[in-house]
């Protein structure tokens, strides 16, 4: 069948906007040959430095005839519904169809060339482009990323023809800027298209960019005995710069080696997109870099090198003016100023948030097996760095240079690796902090930005989240899940952070701390859901545990884990569907009136065997559920829940729990409501899906 290749050629689009642009494309080709009742095989989209590139497989060559019926109004309807059916349709009154005394219409219309609707398909996709910002150029009203050159557009091996503010369709492209033979290239379908590009020095798979920056890269270093330091978000953005990446190993003075590695290769990749270089024989960084070119030099690239060479060094020299100057200045300073930065107009300055953060990781110290002195040190210093001249310069190093600055004014590596990593974790993928220095510094500075928004009503709506809640609370549940901190939400984290916030009057509503501690739990236990829900477990288990009102998240999981394992067997199945029936009889007969309560009697006259059973397997299993719990042992919890499967199912065919006689049903319930307290010590089952 035929092929659609549709290519928009423009000048040099942000790296960092094309792969969304590849994706916009792809959804927005879809949705619109869908709605002109078009099909196809596959469907791909392609971006580059100056290209975006979509390519359709298996198109029709027109859409087939259709006939669509309309259901209208009944045929005794007025008149004027009547009309308005008509004038909706086109139709008369004698071309309507009548069944059972509804009119339908039957509209017919002729299928259309392919070829037709991919202009009109391509014309619209180009004008709504969701460009996250565009420009307009000329005297024309067409808005893009930047000017377009030309618009490819062939299918079937012929052009489509049609124009867009000026530009008109055709079937050239143009290869590499510098390397390219320069004569515009005609192509006839994809194959074609991809292989006269290929010659003329442009790759338009961004996979196939990548895998040239890699094994060039890697084959320069190689040769000098060197590694590439390994960046994927670097990687992806020099991709995005150059149709024909060539990298070319630089030298750089080895005196910058003296600066802080994360310097020199946060210098080199915000600035210069370079890649750093490792020595594996050595600590730390070679005296190299690796740029990626976009031309290949006559003369290896020895010139390139050189002149990326002096910018870099210009480059690392500001970098160590600032590291000099920070020096000189220190945390004093630092800290001083802090008292002139707003963190919030509701939450004071930074040098407020530092002191409440300093006490609250006194407090939680001792809980993680910290030093108070310690801890109190390294939360005083932790903010110090924002004011450096370092982190002004570059902001992705604050944390890394307070540890730096510390270590150097000689405190202990202890307050300097907290003050390094007490940001840690940031997202998902990022390392969880385990000295316990460090722990306590991060969960005090997360559970203060935590409790401080909440108090001031700023919590996340929906899909917003301005000040990182979300990501903060995760945070905090991965540090004490990770270390097995053993602590209680609710006392040993909120209630510390509350009274200190509230102590320095800057909440201007009275918080209501039951409330708003309520608030904070709900928040922990969505992020709890949700971290499990991505480690395989069911979100209705954490539910069925967090409604015990426990908050010792380390429990919590241990719980969820024995309850999952407990259900996944046929007794825990089984179990559950016996649960959920006493509880159905229990909630129809509470709605009647109070449930009796008391001991259940096993000597009652005609008593079924059951029933006895039952009573006698509720007991045994209430005194090892509670002997195993107050061990946390969970699993011998599961296993003498397991031991009632039998005696409930058995109960359940042989008794009649709703007796003429009012003893034996009191009794009976009586005997449910046991059941479903002893299963309530381990989990609320009613909120177990199943």
């Amino acid at each position: 069948m035929p092929q659609l290749l549709l290519e928009i050629f423009s000048e040099e689009i942000p790296a960092r906007m094309q792969q969304g642009a590849a994706r916009d494309l792809e959804r927005m080709a879809t949705e619109r040959l869908k709605a002109a009742g078009l099909t196809w095989d596959a469907l791909t989209t392609y971006a580059g430095p100056r290209r975006l590139t979509l390519v359709v497989d298996g198109l029709p060559a027109a859409t087939p005839d259709r006939e669509d019926e309309v259901k209208g109004p009944k045929a005794s309807a007025p008149e004027q519904a009547l009309e308005g059916f008509l004038r909706k349709t086109g139709l008369t009154r004698e071309q309507l169809v009548e069944r059972d005394g509804v009119l339908f219409a039957v509209l017919s219309s002729k299928g259309r060339a392919t070829a037709d609707l991919v202009a009109e398909t391509v014309d619209q996709m180009v004008r709504a482009f969701p460009w996250p910002k565009s420009m307009r150029w000329g005297v024309g009203t067409l808005r893009w990323v930047r000017p377009i050159k030309r618009i490819l557009c062939v299918f079937d091996g012929a052009v489509v023809p049609f124009e867009i503010d000026g530009i008109a369709s055709d079937a050239i492209t143009e290869g590499h800027r510098f390397l390219g033979s320069g004569a515009p290239l005609r192509v006839s379908d994809f194959a074609d298209y991809r292989a006269q590009l290929e010659k003329n020095f442009v790759l338009i798979d961004v996979a196939d960019r990548k895998l040239r920056i890699l094994e060039q890269a890697k084959a320069a270093c190689a040769a000098r005995r060197l590694v590439l330091v390994d960046d994927d978000g670097l990687l992806d953005e020099v991709a995005g710069l150059a149709e024909w990446p060539t990298p070319i190993l630089g030298d750089m003075d080895p005196q910058f080696l003296a600066l802080p590695p994360e310097v020199i290769q946060l210098s080199m990749k915000v600035h210069q997109k370079y890649f750093a270089v490792r020595d594996p024989s050595k600590d730390g960084l070679a005296p190299n870099f690796l740029v990626v070119a976009n031309v290949e030099a006559t003369d290896g690239g020895k010139a390139l090198a050189a002149g990326n060479s002096r910018v870099l060094s210009a480059r690392l020299n500001d970098a160590r003016f600032f590291w000099d100057e920070d020096q000189k200045v220190g945390f004093d300073a630092w800290n001083a100023k802090l008292s002139g930065v707003t963190f919030h107009a509701k939450l004071g300055t930074l040098a407020e948030r530092v002191e409440r953060i300093a006490a609250l990781a006194r407090e939680i110290a001792p809980l993680v097996g910290a030093d108070a002195d310690e801890s109190e040190m390294a939360a005083r210093l932790s903010k110090a760095d924002l004011l450096s001249g370092m982190v002004s310069e570059f902001p992705e190093l604050q944390g890394i240079m307070g540890g730096y600055y510390a270590r150097l004014a000689g405190h202990s590596d202890a307050i300097a690796d907290a003050v390094r990593d007490h940001y840690k974790p940031q997202g998902p993928a990022d390392t969880v902090p385990t000295a316990p220095v460090t722990v306590a510094v991060a969960l005090a500075d997360k559970l203060d930005t935590l409790v401080g928004f909440f108090a001031i009503d700023e919590k996340p709506t929906g899909s917003k989240d301005p000040f990182a809640l979300r990501r903060a609370a995760l945070g905090v549940v991965r540090l004490i899940l990770n270390n097995k901190i053993r602590l209680a939400l609710a006392d040993d984290a909120f209630a510390p952070a509350i009274a200190l916030i509230t102590s320095q009057g800057k909440v201007d509503r009275q918080v209501d701390k039951l409330s708003l501690g309520s608030e904070l739990a709900s928040f922990f236990a969505d992020r709890l859901t949700v971290l499990l829900r991505d480690q395989g477990q069911r979100h209705d288990l954490v539910a069925a545990v967090f409604a015990l009102g426990d908050d010792d998240l380390v429990r919590i999981v241990r719980r969820v884990e024995a309850l999952a394992a407990f259900l996944a067997t046929d007794d825990g199945a089984n179990l559950l569907a016996g649960y959920k029936r006493a509880s159905n009889i229990l909630r129809a007969e509470e709605k009647k009136g109070p449930l009796p309560t008391g001991m259940v009697q096993t000597g009652l006259p005609n008593q079924p065997e059951a029933e006895i059973t039952l009573a006698f397997a509720v007991g045994a299993a209430r005194t090892a559920v509670e002997a195993a719990l107050d061990t946390e042992d969970f699993a011998a919890a599961m296993t003498a829940l397991a031991a009632l499967r039998a005696p409930v199912d058995a109960f359940f065919e042989a008794v009649m729990v709703n007796s003429d006689v009012a003893e034996e049903r009191d009794n009976r319930l009586k005997l449910l409501g046991q059941v479903r307290g002893v299963m309530g010590q381990v989990a609320d089952f009613g909120q177990i899906a199943g």
